[in-house]
């Protein structure tokens, strides 16, 4: 640890999963997790761990990475990763993560997720302005998630969505994003929705979630 940082636990402390280019990572490609420290008014690496997820070897492997994952993390509580999702993600959140899906290299996004998670825990922070789906006709509702998160690449899926979601009141929403947020079928199930998501490109899904005729 450098001499201007000072050791509070895990408060300032971000874990960021890395592809080989240095940017944010997929859970389902091999790279390695750094985990950055506030250091005065920048971060620095506090250390770092080579990690690969192999589905095909079974469940017992997968707990076995996530063990040595999270014995790595220690204290840190704050996750960020490209794209998050399935049994690691689900792990993560379990083990009282914050997980931010953002694109980039860490100097862009280090300052807004941590000014995220004060802004988040603080009920005297200014709110962070979310963009909310819009009706395009009764009951009927757009957003897309590739659009808000190219103009404030902080801004998760779950920050937009969740509450949308769970207020349940449309019958129809249709979201572009670059994958199927990992989060959102558990939800929409609970709420009496369906879910159906269709690739458009590469890196472009639509995801149409809709009331269950028995819920209307």
């Amino acid at each position: 640890m450098c001499g201007r940082c000072e050791d509070h636990g895990g408060a300032g402390e971000i874990a960021v999963l890395l592809d080989a280019d240095g940017f944010s990572g997929r859970f389902t490609e091999p790279g390695k997790v750094v985990v950055y420290k506030r250091c005065g008014p920048s971060f620095e690496a506090e250390r770092e761990m080579e990690t690969a997820f192999d589905r095909s070897r079974g469940l017992a492997e997968l707990r076995s990475k996530m063990s040595e994952l999270l014995q790595f993390l220690g204290p840190c509580r704050i996750f960020v990763a490209k794209s998050a999702s399935g049994a690691v993600y689900f792990e993560l959140e379990k083990a009282g993560f914050s997980v931010w899906e953002v694109s980039g290299r860490p100097a862009e996004f280090l300052d807004s997720v941590l000014k995220g998670e004060e802004e988040a825990e603080s009920a005297a922070a200014p709110a962070v302005e979310i963009p909310v789906p819009g009706e395009v006709s009764p009951g009927n509702y757009f957003i897309s998630i590739k659009e808000v998160q190219g103009k404030a690449p902080f801004v998760s899926s779950k920050q937009v969505l969740q509450e949308f979601i769970c207020r349940a009141g449309f019958d129809a929403l249709e979201v572009i994003c670059d994958h199927v947020p990992p989060w959102i079928e558990m939800e929409a199930e609970r709420r009496g929705y369906a879910m159906e998501a269709e690739q458009l490109g590469k890196n472009e899904v639509r995801v149409r979630l809709a009331r269950e005729p028995d819920c209307r």
